[in-house]
Order: C-alpha cells, then sequence, then structure tokens
C-alpha cells in the first residue's frame, strides 16, 4: 500500500506529485470498460470510477493493484498461484466495495491563498448549449468543472504552462480545455476538445456550431 501511496502523491525523493499524475494520465480517455496505458501504469474506466495500477505474473505468483484517487482509496491482492485467480479483478471489486461501505469524507473547503483574477474571471456558470455546468478555480491554478444540477460530463484539468488545461479524469481526460477571446481581449468561450462553453445559453454572436437563429427560440410552425 505504500507503493500505491506514492503512486498517487508522488515522493519529491523520487518523483513530484506531478509526474505520478503524469504517469497515470493515458493518452486518451478511458471510457467505461476500456482498458489504457499511461507512462508504465494501466487504466481502466469503471461504471462508477477510474482505476490506475497493473497487474502482474511469474509463475506461482499472481498480483493486482489499482487505486482510486477520487475515493482515495487503493487495494492490493497477492497470491501464490500460477494461473486461477484473477488477482486484478479482485483487487478491483474489493477496492469498489471498500469505497461504496465508507465513501470519501470531503475535505473541508479552504479559501486558496493566492487568486489569479484574469482565472476568477472564469469561474462560475457556463453553458453547453441549455446544459449549465459550473467551472471552479483549485489549487495551482487547475480548475473543476461539474454539472450545475444532477448528473452529467465532469472533471478536474490541470494547468499547464501554455495557458491550457488538461482533463485529469472523468469523460474529458486528456481533452484540452482553452480559453478563446474576442480581439477586444474579452472572453468570448471555452473550448473543451471542440465542445463549445458559453456564458449564456445559445449566447447571440458567440461561436456556436452551426450559428444561432436571428429569429430567436420559437415554436414550430403549423
Amino acid at each position: 500500500l505504500r507503493f500505491a501511496a506514492f503512486l498517487t502523491e508522488g515522493d519529491d525523493r523520487v518523483l513530484s506529485a506531478s509526474s505520478v499524475r503524469e504517469m497515470r494520465t493515458p493518452s486518451s480517455p478511458a471510457e467505461t470498460g476500456d482498458s489504457g496505458y499511461g507512462l508504465g501504469l494501466q487504466v481502466v474506466g469503471g461504471e462508477e470510477r477510474v482505476l490506475f495500477g497493473h497487474s502482474g505474473s511469474l509463475p506461482g505468483f499472481v498480483a493486482g493493484l489499482w487505486v482510486s484517487e477520487e475515493d482515495d482509496v487503493a487495494a492490493v491482492v497477492l497470491a501464490n498461484v500460477t494461473s486461477g485467480l484473477p488477482a486484478a479483478m479482485v483487487a478491483a471489486e474489493l477496492l469498489g466495495i471498500v469505497a461504496e461501505a465508507e465513501p470519501r469524507i470531503p475535505a473541508p473547503w479552504r479559501p486558496l491563498p493566492e487568486v489569479d483574477e484574469d482565472l476568477l474571471a472564469l469561474t462560475g456558470v457556463w453553458h453547453w448549449g441549455t446544459h449549465p455546468v459550473t467551472l471552479r478555480l483549485t489549487e495551482d491554478r487547475g480548475l473543476q468543472l461539474t454539472p450545475l444540477a444532477g448528473k452529467g460530463r465532469g472533471a478536474a484539468f490541470t494547468y499547464c504552462p501554455d495557458g491550457t488545461w488538461t482533463g485529469r479524469n472523468g469523460y474529458y481526460a486528456g481533452e484540452t480545455l482553452r480559453v478563446v477571446r474576442k480581439d477586444d481581449g474579452s472572453v468570448d468561450h471555452l473550448d473543451l476538445g471542440s465542445f463549445v462553453f458559453t456564458r449564456e445559453p445559445y449566447e447571440a454572436g458567440a461561436a456556436v456550431p452551426g450559428g444561432v437563429d436571428a429569429e430567436g427560440w420559437r415554436g414550430l410552425g403549423g
């Protein structure tokens, strides 16, 4: 489990937290049922959570290690067998049982010690079409996208030196979030892997795919 903690939090004496985060970031998003790889780590998209870790075997030995960053839970299964025991599957099921029986208690909210005013201006409600989402500012200039109500697509984003963000988890894992500005420098919309988010539903004048009908919303003609 110490190795699982290292893969989650890193250790500056070996690899920083940002480096181990890169290790568990696949080149393409982990969809439900999909299995991919980061840098030496396997990433599996399940029904309820995304797991990272690895399985392995030698004659007479099998092992499986999975970590759920969102649940802050890890599971390790070791067995002295050559075949017959799906160690990775058992570890994943064990992790799921613990996560459901003992759900993670959210960390208490604390204000950020410093806030970039330009980033703060990006927070609040945005719309993908008519669907509202909320964008929050997190530590290290990161962003958190969540549905305003009910279920929907969300993700945490890591800030990149070029001024964009990369999705760490969820539907937008591996996708690039960038701010698109108008000629006067003001924010026009957010581009998230070609998904366009505007401040108002189908905001007039914004870069809405397909454009907005000049006559506005109306019922179908008879």
